[in-house]
């Protein structure tokens, strides 16, 4: 599914129009991301948690020439499924 398939599911289930409904996921979109800039966690009960991860600096290796070359270290966003959605895929 990409977004809009999704613009236009949440549009048909919450009965939306198509300007609404891309309202509404850009701003739930939005609110996750600037959460996340904030360095809190985004945790929806029953569907999954949103957080940050620190990857730390280190070496990797550039497969076509086997150089070894640094990395910084960065921020990674990570999602964590909650046992609603793993009951839903799973039962």
């Amino acid at each position: 599914m990409n977004k809009g398939e999704l613009v236009a599911a949440v549009a048909e289930q919450a009965d939306l129009n198509k300007n609404q409904a891309t309202a509404a996921v850009d701003a739930v979109l939005e609110a996750i991301t600037t959460s996340l800039k904030g360095g809190d966690e985004v945790r929806l009960v029953g569907f999954g948690t949103f957080l940050v991860t620190d990857r730390p600096a280190g070496e990797a290796r550039n497969p076509r020439t086997g150089e070894t070359i640094k990395t910084k270290a960065s921020k990674a966003p990570k999602f964590k499924a909650g046992a609603g959605l793993k009951a839903a895929l799973n039962g």
